[in-house]
Protein backbone atom coordinates (compact mmCIF):
# COMPACT_ATOMS: atom_id res chain seq x y z
CA UNK A 1 0.00 0.00 0.00
CA UNK A 2 1.44 3.39 -1.02
CA UNK A 3 2.03 5.83 1.85
CA UNK A 4 0.77 9.17 0.56
CA UNK A 5 0.80 11.42 3.63
CA UNK A 6 -1.04 14.77 3.78
CA UNK A 7 -2.74 16.03 0.66
CA UNK A 8 -5.12 18.58 -0.78
CA UNK A 9 -7.39 18.57 -3.80
CA UNK A 10 -5.70 20.54 -6.58
CA UNK A 11 -7.98 23.02 -8.30
CA UNK A 12 -6.99 25.81 -10.73
CA UNK A 13 -8.45 28.44 -8.38
CA UNK A 14 -5.99 27.53 -5.59
CA UNK A 15 -3.09 26.24 -7.68
CA UNK A 16 -0.67 28.98 -6.60
CA UNK A 17 -1.58 28.55 -2.93
CA UNK A 18 -1.12 24.77 -3.11
CA UNK A 19 2.35 25.16 -4.63
CA UNK A 20 3.41 27.41 -1.73
CA UNK A 21 1.68 25.39 1.00
CA UNK A 22 4.04 23.69 3.47
CA UNK A 23 3.55 20.06 4.38
CA UNK A 24 1.67 18.97 1.26
CA UNK A 25 2.92 15.53 0.21
CA UNK A 26 0.45 14.86 -2.60
CA UNK A 27 -2.50 16.27 -4.51
CA UNK A 28 -5.59 14.84 -6.14
CA UNK A 29 -6.98 16.18 -9.41
CA UNK A 30 -10.33 15.59 -11.15
CA UNK A 31 -9.36 13.29 -14.00
CA UNK A 32 -11.94 14.58 -16.47
CA UNK A 33 -10.58 18.13 -16.14
CA UNK A 34 -7.12 17.18 -17.43
CA UNK A 35 -5.72 16.99 -20.93
CA UNK A 36 -2.81 14.51 -20.68
CA UNK A 37 -0.78 16.22 -23.41
CA UNK A 38 -1.19 19.68 -21.87
CA UNK A 39 -0.93 19.36 -18.10
CA UNK A 40 -1.26 22.62 -16.14
CA UNK A 41 2.12 24.14 -15.40
CA UNK A 42 1.34 24.06 -11.68
CA UNK A 43 0.96 20.27 -11.75
CA UNK A 44 4.13 19.93 -13.81
CA UNK A 45 6.04 21.93 -11.20
CA UNK A 46 4.56 19.93 -8.32
CA UNK A 47 5.49 16.66 -9.97
CA UNK A 48 8.98 18.00 -10.59
CA UNK A 49 9.31 18.54 -6.84
CA UNK A 50 8.30 14.93 -6.17
CA UNK A 51 4.69 15.63 -5.18
CA UNK A 52 2.47 12.66 -6.05
CA UNK A 53 -0.58 13.43 -8.22
CA UNK A 54 -3.59 11.08 -8.12
CA UNK A 55 -6.36 11.30 -10.77
CA UNK A 56 -9.88 11.12 -9.31
CA UNK A 57 -12.60 10.12 -11.77
CA UNK A 58 -16.22 11.26 -11.52
CA UNK A 59 -17.94 9.95 -14.66
CA UNK A 60 -17.42 6.17 -14.93
CA UNK A 61 -20.56 5.25 -13.01
CA UNK A 62 -19.20 1.92 -11.74
CA UNK A 63 -22.42 1.34 -9.79
CA UNK A 64 -24.54 1.73 -12.90
CA UNK A 65 -26.29 -1.21 -14.54
CA UNK A 66 -24.28 -0.97 -17.74
CA UNK A 67 -20.68 -1.96 -18.25
CA UNK A 68 -18.11 0.83 -17.88
CA UNK A 69 -17.57 2.76 -21.09
CA UNK A 70 -14.34 1.69 -22.79
CA UNK A 71 -13.53 5.22 -23.88
CA UNK A 72 -13.86 6.61 -20.36
CA UNK A 73 -11.70 3.80 -19.00
CA UNK A 74 -9.04 4.44 -21.63
CA UNK A 75 -9.07 8.15 -20.80
CA UNK A 76 -8.65 7.43 -17.09
CA UNK A 77 -5.78 5.04 -17.83
CA UNK A 78 -4.12 7.66 -20.03
CA UNK A 79 -4.28 10.24 -17.26
CA UNK A 80 -2.83 7.83 -14.72
CA UNK A 81 0.13 7.17 -17.01
CA UNK A 82 0.63 10.86 -17.86
CA UNK A 83 0.78 11.71 -14.16
CA UNK A 84 2.87 8.72 -13.11
CA UNK A 85 0.15 8.05 -10.53
CA UNK A 86 0.45 5.11 -8.11
CA UNK A 87 -3.33 4.53 -8.25
CA UNK A 88 -6.57 5.98 -9.60
CA UNK A 89 -9.88 6.49 -7.82
CA UNK A 90 -13.56 6.54 -8.70
CA UNK A 91 -16.94 6.35 -6.94
CA UNK A 92 -19.42 3.69 -5.92
CA UNK A 93 -22.29 5.42 -7.67
CA UNK A 94 -24.40 5.53 -10.78
CA UNK A 95 -24.47 8.65 -12.92
CA UNK A 96 -26.60 7.58 -15.88
CA UNK A 97 -29.42 5.16 -16.64
CA UNK A 98 -31.76 4.09 -19.41
CA UNK A 99 -30.47 3.01 -22.79
CA UNK A 100 -30.42 -0.49 -24.32
CA UNK A 101 -30.90 -2.41 -21.06
CA UNK A 102 -34.29 -0.76 -20.57
CA UNK A 103 -35.12 0.07 -24.20
CA UNK A 104 -35.56 3.69 -23.14
CA UNK A 105 -33.84 7.02 -23.77
CA UNK A 106 -30.48 7.47 -21.99
CA UNK A 107 -30.58 9.69 -18.92
CA UNK A 108 -27.69 11.62 -17.34
CA UNK A 109 -27.74 12.62 -13.68
CA UNK A 110 -24.82 15.04 -13.73
CA UNK A 111 -24.23 13.85 -10.18
CA UNK A 112 -23.18 10.82 -8.13
CA UNK A 113 -26.24 8.85 -7.03
CA UNK A 114 -26.29 5.99 -4.50
CA UNK A 115 -26.63 2.37 -5.56
CA UNK A 116 -29.01 0.12 -3.61
CA UNK A 117 -27.21 -2.12 -1.12
CA UNK A 118 -28.69 -5.29 -2.54
CA UNK A 119 -27.23 -8.54 -3.85
CA UNK A 120 -28.16 -7.63 -7.42
CA UNK A 121 -26.48 -4.23 -7.22
CA UNK A 122 -23.40 -5.76 -5.57
CA UNK A 123 -23.09 -8.37 -8.34
CA UNK A 124 -23.16 -5.65 -10.99
CA UNK A 125 -20.75 -3.41 -9.09
CA UNK A 126 -18.26 -6.26 -8.62
CA UNK A 127 -18.41 -7.11 -12.32
CA UNK A 128 -17.89 -3.47 -13.31
CA UNK A 129 -15.00 -3.01 -10.88
CA UNK A 130 -13.36 -6.11 -12.39
CA UNK A 131 -13.71 -4.65 -15.88
CA UNK A 132 -12.13 -1.38 -14.70
CA UNK A 133 -9.28 -3.17 -12.92
CA UNK A 134 -8.37 -5.02 -16.09
CA UNK A 135 -8.35 -1.79 -18.11
CA UNK A 136 -6.29 0.35 -15.74
CA UNK A 137 -2.48 0.29 -15.49
CA UNK A 138 -2.46 0.94 -11.72
CA UNK A 139 -4.61 -0.17 -8.76
CA UNK A 140 -8.14 1.19 -8.43
CA UNK A 141 -9.71 2.56 -5.23
CA UNK A 142 -13.43 3.31 -4.97
CA UNK A 143 -15.13 5.92 -2.80
CA UNK A 144 -18.25 5.76 -0.66
CA UNK A 145 -20.58 8.63 -1.58
CA UNK A 146 -22.89 11.02 0.27
CA UNK A 147 -26.61 10.63 -0.28
CA UNK A 148 -29.84 12.50 0.37
CA UNK A 149 -32.01 9.49 -0.32
CA UNK A 150 -32.27 5.84 0.74
CA UNK A 151 -33.32 2.90 -1.42
CA UNK A 152 -36.20 0.77 -0.13
CA UNK A 153 -35.52 -2.90 0.50
CA UNK A 154 -31.79 -2.69 1.12
CA UNK A 155 -30.19 -5.96 2.25
CA UNK A 156 -26.88 -4.78 3.70
CA UNK A 157 -25.38 -1.94 5.68
CA UNK A 158 -22.78 0.26 4.00
CA UNK A 159 -19.97 -1.46 5.89
CA UNK A 160 -21.18 -4.93 4.91
CA UNK A 161 -21.60 -3.87 1.30
CA UNK A 162 -18.07 -2.46 1.11
CA UNK A 163 -16.56 -5.41 2.93
CA UNK A 164 -18.02 -7.89 0.46
CA UNK A 165 -16.99 -5.69 -2.49
CA UNK A 166 -13.38 -5.78 -1.30
CA UNK A 167 -13.50 -9.50 -0.55
CA UNK A 168 -14.80 -10.34 -4.03
CA UNK A 169 -12.65 -7.98 -6.11
CA UNK A 170 -9.59 -6.98 -4.08
CA UNK A 171 -10.37 -3.34 -4.87
CA UNK A 172 -9.05 -0.69 -2.49
CA UNK A 173 -11.20 1.83 -0.69
CA UNK A 174 -11.21 5.62 -0.63
CA UNK A 175 -13.16 6.41 2.52
CA UNK A 176 -14.75 9.85 2.68
CA UNK A 177 -15.44 10.62 6.35
CA UNK A 178 -17.49 13.68 5.36
CA UNK A 179 -19.78 11.35 3.40
CA UNK A 180 -20.17 9.13 6.47
CA UNK A 181 -21.30 12.23 8.38
CA UNK A 182 -23.69 13.17 5.57
CA UNK A 183 -25.27 9.73 5.66
CA UNK A 184 -25.55 9.94 9.43
CA UNK A 185 -27.56 13.17 9.23
CA UNK A 186 -29.60 12.29 6.15
CA UNK A 187 -30.14 8.57 6.57
CA UNK A 188 -29.59 7.92 10.28
CA UNK A 189 -26.57 5.68 9.68
CA UNK A 190 -23.99 5.33 12.48
CA UNK A 191 -20.47 6.25 11.25
CA UNK A 192 -18.84 4.19 14.01
CA UNK A 193 -20.79 1.11 12.97
CA UNK A 194 -19.79 1.62 9.34
CA UNK A 195 -16.13 1.94 10.30
CA UNK A 196 -16.32 -1.15 12.53
CA UNK A 197 -17.62 -3.22 9.59
CA UNK A 198 -15.09 -1.98 7.04
CA UNK A 199 -12.00 -3.91 5.94
CA UNK A 200 -9.85 -1.00 7.11
CA UNK A 201 -6.66 -2.61 5.80
CA UNK A 202 -8.05 -2.00 2.28
CA UNK A 203 -8.13 1.80 2.73
CA UNK A 204 -5.96 3.56 0.15
CA UNK A 205 -6.62 7.04 1.53
CA UNK A 206 -9.22 9.26 3.17
CA UNK A 207 -11.21 12.30 2.03
CA UNK A 208 -12.16 15.12 4.40
CA UNK A 209 -14.51 17.93 3.37
CA UNK A 210 -17.02 20.45 4.63
CA UNK A 211 -20.73 20.88 4.08
CA UNK A 212 -23.76 22.69 5.42
CA UNK A 213 -27.07 21.72 7.02
CA UNK A 214 -30.31 23.22 5.70
CA UNK A 215 -33.73 22.29 7.06
CA UNK A 216 -32.43 19.10 8.62
CA UNK A 217 -30.63 17.95 5.46
CA UNK A 218 -26.83 17.86 5.22
CA UNK A 219 -25.46 19.02 1.88
CA UNK A 220 -21.98 17.76 1.04
CA UNK A 221 -21.03 21.09 -0.53
CA UNK A 222 -17.21 20.99 -0.49
CA UNK A 223 -17.64 24.76 -0.11
CA UNK A 224 -17.61 25.15 3.69
CA UNK A 225 -15.10 24.56 6.49
CA UNK A 226 -14.68 21.01 7.80
CA UNK A 227 -16.98 20.69 10.84
CA UNK A 228 -16.02 19.10 14.15
CA UNK A 229 -18.23 15.98 13.66
CA UNK A 230 -16.32 15.12 10.48
CA UNK A 231 -12.99 15.50 12.26
CA UNK A 232 -14.31 13.26 15.06
CA UNK A 233 -15.11 10.53 12.52
CA UNK A 234 -11.58 10.91 11.13
CA UNK A 235 -10.21 10.44 14.64
CA UNK A 236 -12.33 7.31 15.05
CA UNK A 237 -11.00 5.93 11.76
CA UNK A 238 -7.40 6.73 12.74
CA UNK A 239 -7.93 4.88 16.04
CA UNK A 240 -8.62 1.71 14.01
CA UNK A 241 -5.94 1.98 11.30
CA UNK A 242 -3.14 4.32 10.21
CA UNK A 243 -4.58 5.86 7.01
CA UNK A 244 -1.99 5.79 4.19
CA UNK A 245 -3.10 9.27 3.13
CA UNK A 246 -5.56 11.97 4.16
CA UNK A 247 -6.73 14.67 1.75
CA UNK A 248 -8.69 17.92 2.15
CA UNK A 249 -11.28 18.56 -0.58
CA UNK A 250 -12.55 22.03 -1.50
CA UNK A 251 -14.42 22.73 -4.75
CA UNK A 252 -16.22 26.05 -4.30
CA UNK A 253 -15.96 29.35 -2.36
CA UNK A 254 -12.23 28.91 -1.91
CA UNK A 255 -10.80 30.59 1.21
CA UNK A 256 -7.36 32.09 1.52
CA UNK A 257 -4.25 29.98 1.84
CA UNK A 258 -4.10 30.60 5.58
CA UNK A 259 -7.51 29.05 6.20
CA UNK A 260 -6.69 26.03 4.04
CA UNK A 261 -3.47 25.51 5.97
CA UNK A 262 -5.37 25.73 9.29
CA UNK A 263 -7.78 23.07 8.05
CA UNK A 264 -4.87 20.81 7.09
CA UNK A 265 -3.44 21.34 10.59
CA UNK A 266 -6.77 20.39 12.19
CA UNK A 267 -6.92 17.27 10.02
CA UNK A 268 -3.42 16.28 11.12
CA UNK A 269 -4.35 16.79 14.77
CA UNK A 270 -7.46 14.61 14.34
CA UNK A 271 -5.36 11.80 12.85
CA UNK A 272 -2.78 12.04 15.64
CA UNK A 273 -5.54 11.96 18.27
CA UNK A 274 -6.82 8.72 16.80
CA UNK A 275 -3.37 7.17 16.53
CA UNK A 276 -2.82 7.68 20.25
CA UNK A 277 -5.77 5.41 21.05
CA UNK A 278 -5.25 2.88 18.26
CA UNK A 279 -5.83 -0.64 19.47
CA UNK A 280 -7.66 0.45 22.62
CA UNK A 281 -11.08 -0.49 21.23
CA UNK A 282 -11.86 -4.06 20.10
CA UNK A 283 -12.50 -4.66 16.42
CA UNK A 284 -15.61 -6.60 15.46
CA UNK A 285 -14.89 -10.31 14.94
CA UNK A 286 -14.25 -11.23 11.34
CA UNK A 287 -13.64 -7.67 10.14
CA UNK A 288 -9.85 -7.76 9.91
CA UNK A 289 -9.52 -10.29 7.12
CA UNK A 290 -6.78 -10.33 4.55
CA UNK A 291 -7.48 -8.08 1.59
CA UNK A 292 -7.38 -10.21 -1.55
CA UNK A 293 -5.39 -8.57 -4.32
CA UNK A 294 -6.70 -10.97 -6.95
CA UNK A 295 -10.06 -12.38 -5.94
CA UNK A 296 -12.07 -14.88 -7.99
CA UNK A 297 -14.27 -13.46 -10.70
CA UNK A 298 -17.58 -12.10 -9.48
CA UNK A 299 -20.36 -14.56 -10.30
CA UNK A 300 -22.73 -13.73 -13.09
CA UNK A 301 -20.53 -11.02 -14.58
CA UNK A 302 -21.08 -11.74 -18.25
CA UNK A 303 -23.36 -14.75 -18.58
CA UNK A 304 -27.09 -14.87 -19.30
CA UNK A 305 -28.01 -14.77 -15.63
CA UNK A 306 -25.74 -11.76 -15.20
CA UNK A 307 -27.57 -9.95 -17.99
CA UNK A 308 -30.88 -10.51 -16.19
CA UNK A 309 -29.35 -9.04 -13.03
CA UNK A 310 -28.14 -6.02 -14.99
CA UNK A 311 -31.62 -5.56 -16.45
CA UNK A 312 -33.25 -5.62 -13.01
CA UNK A 313 -30.78 -3.05 -11.69
CA UNK A 314 -31.21 -0.96 -14.84
CA UNK A 315 -35.00 -0.81 -14.48
CA UNK A 316 -34.75 0.30 -10.85
CA UNK A 317 -32.08 2.93 -11.50
CA UNK A 318 -33.88 4.29 -14.56
CA UNK A 319 -37.15 4.66 -12.66
CA UNK A 320 -35.39 6.61 -9.90
CA UNK A 321 -33.35 8.83 -12.20
CA UNK A 322 -36.37 9.55 -14.39
CA UNK A 323 -38.29 10.71 -11.33
CA UNK A 324 -35.39 12.98 -10.36
CA UNK A 325 -34.69 14.61 -13.71
CA UNK A 326 -37.73 14.07 -15.94
CA UNK A 327 -40.65 14.54 -13.56
CA UNK A 328 -42.01 10.99 -13.82
CA UNK A 329 -43.81 9.39 -10.83
CA UNK A 330 -41.79 8.57 -7.73
CA UNK A 331 -41.02 4.82 -7.56
CA UNK A 332 -42.74 2.92 -4.77
CA UNK A 333 -41.00 2.94 -1.40
CA UNK A 334 -39.00 6.16 -1.82
CA UNK A 335 -39.45 9.20 0.40
CA UNK A 336 -41.21 11.76 -1.83
CA UNK A 337 -39.98 14.73 0.18
CA UNK A 338 -36.35 13.63 0.00
CA UNK A 339 -36.66 12.91 -3.72
CA UNK A 340 -37.99 16.43 -4.20
CA UNK A 341 -34.99 17.86 -2.35
CA UNK A 342 -32.63 15.73 -4.44
CA UNK A 343 -34.33 16.75 -7.69
CA UNK A 344 -34.00 20.44 -6.85
CA UNK A 345 -30.36 19.94 -5.86
CA UNK A 346 -29.63 18.23 -9.19
CA UNK A 347 -31.28 21.06 -11.13
CA UNK A 348 -29.37 23.70 -9.17
CA UNK A 349 -26.08 21.90 -9.80
CA UNK A 350 -26.86 21.71 -13.52
CA UNK A 351 -27.58 25.43 -13.61
CA UNK A 352 -24.29 26.21 -11.91
CA UNK A 353 -22.15 23.94 -14.07
CA UNK A 354 -23.80 25.08 -17.32
CA UNK A 355 -23.11 28.68 -16.28
CA UNK A 356 -19.41 27.78 -16.04
CA UNK A 357 -19.31 25.76 -19.23
CA UNK A 358 -21.21 28.44 -21.21
CA UNK A 359 -20.70 31.75 -19.33
CA UNK A 360 -22.30 33.64 -22.23
CA UNK A 361 -25.73 32.32 -21.18
CA UNK A 362 -25.94 34.09 -17.79
CA UNK A 363 -24.17 37.08 -19.36
CA UNK A 364 -26.89 37.38 -22.02
CA UNK A 365 -29.89 36.51 -19.83
CA UNK A 366 -28.77 38.21 -16.62
CA UNK A 367 -30.93 37.53 -13.58
CA UNK A 368 -33.42 35.64 -15.76
CA UNK A 369 -30.90 32.86 -16.39
CA UNK A 370 -31.25 30.84 -13.19
CA UNK A 371 -35.08 30.75 -12.90
CA UNK A 372 -35.32 29.98 -16.61
CA UNK A 373 -32.83 27.13 -16.34
CA UNK A 374 -34.55 25.64 -13.29
CA UNK A 375 -37.85 25.73 -15.15
CA UNK A 376 -36.23 23.99 -18.12
CA UNK A 377 -34.61 21.34 -15.89
CA UNK A 378 -37.91 20.27 -14.32
CA UNK A 379 -38.79 18.10 -17.31
CA UNK A 380 -35.72 18.18 -19.58
CA UNK A 381 -33.07 15.68 -18.46
CA UNK A 382 -29.47 15.93 -19.58
CA UNK A 383 -28.85 13.90 -22.71
CA UNK A 384 -25.17 14.35 -23.49
CA UNK A 385 -23.13 16.21 -20.89
CA UNK A 386 -23.11 19.83 -19.80
CA UNK A 387 -22.13 21.38 -23.15
CA UNK A 388 -25.07 19.68 -24.82
CA UNK A 389 -27.22 20.75 -21.88
CA UNK A 390 -26.26 24.38 -22.53
CA UNK A 391 -27.34 24.04 -26.18
CA UNK A 392 -30.58 22.30 -25.24
CA UNK A 393 -31.41 24.99 -22.70
CA UNK A 394 -30.77 27.79 -25.20
CA UNK A 395 -33.01 26.09 -27.76
CA UNK A 396 -35.73 25.58 -25.14
CA UNK A 397 -35.50 29.23 -24.05
CA UNK A 398 -35.85 30.41 -27.65
CA UNK A 399 -38.83 28.18 -28.42
CA UNK A 400 -40.73 28.27 -25.13
CA UNK A 401 -42.05 31.79 -25.62
CA UNK A 402 -40.71 33.04 -22.33
CA UNK A 403 -38.29 35.50 -23.90
CA UNK A 404 -39.66 38.71 -25.35
CA UNK A 405 -38.20 39.93 -28.62
CA UNK A 406 -35.21 42.13 -27.93
CA UNK A 407 -31.46 42.21 -27.49
CA UNK A 408 -31.24 39.18 -25.16
CA UNK A 409 -33.24 36.95 -27.47
CA UNK A 410 -31.27 38.06 -30.53
CA UNK A 411 -27.93 37.37 -28.83
CA UNK A 412 -29.13 34.04 -27.47
CA UNK A 413 -30.25 33.05 -30.96
CA UNK A 414 -26.84 34.05 -32.37
CA UNK A 415 -25.06 32.07 -29.67
CA UNK A 416 -27.16 28.96 -30.32
CA UNK A 417 -26.77 29.18 -34.10
CA UNK A 418 -23.00 29.52 -33.73
CA UNK A 419 -22.71 26.34 -31.66
CA UNK A 420 -25.50 24.01 -32.74
CA UNK A 421 -24.19 23.25 -36.23
CA UNK A 422 -21.27 21.05 -37.27
CA UNK A 423 -19.07 24.14 -37.50
CA UNK A 424 -19.31 27.79 -36.39
CA UNK A 425 -21.11 30.09 -38.81
CA UNK A 426 -18.83 32.19 -40.95
CA UNK A 427 -18.50 35.70 -39.59
CA UNK A 428 -15.76 38.26 -39.83
CA UNK A 429 -13.18 38.32 -37.09
CA UNK A 430 -13.99 41.95 -36.34
CA UNK A 431 -17.68 41.11 -35.84
CA UNK A 432 -16.86 38.18 -33.53
CA UNK A 433 -14.52 40.28 -31.38
CA UNK A 434 -17.01 43.14 -31.17
CA UNK A 435 -19.84 40.81 -30.15
CA UNK A 436 -17.76 39.11 -27.46
CA UNK A 437 -16.71 42.50 -26.14
CA UNK A 438 -20.35 43.54 -25.76
CA UNK A 439 -21.16 40.37 -23.85
CA UNK A 440 -18.17 40.69 -21.53
CA UNK A 441 -18.92 44.34 -20.77
CA UNK A 442 -22.29 43.30 -19.34
CA UNK A 443 -20.94 40.52 -17.13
Amino acid sequence: MVRLGTGIGWRPEIADAVERMPGVDWVEVVAENLCPGHLPESLVRLRGRGVTVVPHGVSLGLGGAGRPDEGRLAALAERAEALGAPLVTEHIAFVRAGGPLTASAPLEAGHLLPVPRTRDALDVLCANVRIAQRALPVPLAVENIAALISWPGEEMTEGQFLYELVERTGVRLLIDVANLHTNHVNRGEDPAKALAELPVEAIAYVHVAGGVEKDGVWHDSHAHPVPRPVLDILTDLASRVAPPGVLLERDEDFPGAGELERELTAIGEAVRAGSRTRGAEPVAEGVRGTVVEQAPEAPGADDEAGERVRERVALAQTALLSALVAGTPVPEGFDRTRLGIQARALAAKRAGVVAKVAPELPAVLGTAYRPAFLSYAQSRPMRGGYRQDALDFAEWALLSGGLAEGRAKRELREWWLDRSGPAPRRRSRVARVARMGRVLMRR
